[in-house]
């Protein structure tokens, strides 16, 4: 499991790391074809950023020789907002005195209705609070049965689930998984998660091993920056993850996520640390020379300019007219976010500056996309 590799991997000594690193280390790691952790420490590190700019053109360059032009769509879909843990910088946790939904059958299948009036999305994200008492393996099953006669491509971001859970839920169609580790530093993890099943470090830590042991056909990860002061740290713990994970589960695809904190009501908690644009740019562009083939996702948290900039340069996947809250496209469009989100453009539009941008967006099939929008604009 990885939570027995990282306790030989210091957080002391990789932040110690990470600040040593020197302009050779950087040109060194820039020259290679093929990097490791220790090279993505000198291309995450602040002795890279004189080289922003060159890590932007091999970053573009190893993108499009992956992934050529094409940007993959989404759509996330809360269906619960119920949560049995404590978070402090979520909306969602037990504690925050607002309204909790559970949808129920038929309140999912409107809101897959309702999506589809969208955009002809076939890659959808269903998202929930932790609660398995309330909103555990059958629930998600039944929602995962709906979905397939709507959508091509179904993927998760629920509480950490048990390797026999994950294989029932791939029987049911689910394509894919997607966990937020939050933060890599053990000591300071249960400070941010106090109580519930997510102040389990080694639970959260060691269910991508079960999702690889489960034979999940896509698994992502993230940290959320912001939990932590050296979000450098947090990023190399998470490529040291990734490398793990791709030498023992290697049939899987991967996906990476660096979500910026972004605020959430009633929470309170205050960022330990603000990564720039640029800082952005930077972890983006480190793990694309890093590994080649690694998807990487912005999501609607990222402001429209951001994520504009960064469609050409690394990104491949993203979401689109995105809402936060349980039932949003339908059934309850007024309820509570889980946090503000920063790009609130359609995805007609998103579509639309993408190709602008000489990006093809690939939602399934793009002929079928392509006439979609050209429908609409015609009238």
């Amino acid at each position: 499991m990885f939570s027995d590799e990282l306790k030989n991997i210091s957080w002391e000594e990789t932040t110690e790391r990470i600040a040593r690193m020197t302009d050779n280390d950087v040109r060194r790691a820039l020259a290679k074809d093929h990097c490791d952790v220790n090279d993505f420490m000198a291309l995450i590190s602040p002795a890279a950023e004189p080289y922003l700019e060159v890590m932007a053109r091999l970053s573009r360059k190893y993108t499009e020789e992956r992934f050529g032009k094409t940007m993959s769509m989404f759509i996330p879909l809360y269906i619960t907002n119920s949560c049995s843990n404590s978070c402090v910088y979520c909306g969602f946790h037990r504690e925050n005195p607002m309204a909790r939904t559970i949808l129920t059958p038929e309140q999912i299948e409107n809101e897959y209705k309702a999506i589809k009036q969208l955009a002809p999305f076939e890659n959808i994200l269903l998202v929930t609070g932790e609660n398995p008492a309330k909103a555990g393996t059958p629930y998600l099953a039944k929602a995962i049965d709906i979905a397939k006669k709507y959508f091509s491509n179904v993927k998760i971001e629920v509480m950490p689930l048990s390797t026999e859970d994950y294989k029932t839920l791939a029987d049911h169609g689910m394509n894919g998984v997607i966990c937020f580790q939050e933060t890599y530093n053990h000591e300071h993890y249960k400070l941010y998660h106090p109580r519930g099943m997510k102040s389990k470090f080694e639970w959260r830590c060691d269910g991508f091993d079960r999702m690889g042991m489960a034979g999940v056909h896509s698994i992502g990860m993230g940290v959320l920056i912001g939990l932590e002061k050296e979000w450098r740290t947090d990023v190399v713990m998470m490529a040291h993850h990734l490398r793990y994970l791709q030498k023992h589960y290697w049939k899987t695809k991967y996906s990476v996520n660096f979500p910026r904190m972004r605020p959430a009501q009633n929470e309170g908690f205050q960022p330990n640390c603000y990564m720039t644009d640029k800082q952005l740019a930077q972890a983006t562009f480190a793990m694309r020379i890093f590994d080649h083939d690694v998807d990487i996702s912005y999501s609607t948290r990222e402001p429209a300019y951001i994520r504009d900039n960064m469609a050409t340069l690394g990104v491949t996947t993203m979401s689109a007219e995105s809402k936060v809250n349980p039932g949003g496209y339908h059934t309850y469009p007024q309820a509570l976010e889980q946090f503000t989100v920063s790009d609130e453009r359609t995805a007609k539009v998103i579509n639309a500056r993408l190709k602008e941008l000489g990006r093809e967006p690939v939602w399934k099939d793009w002929d079928a996309s392509f006439d979609f929008f050209g429908n609409i604009a015609n009238g």
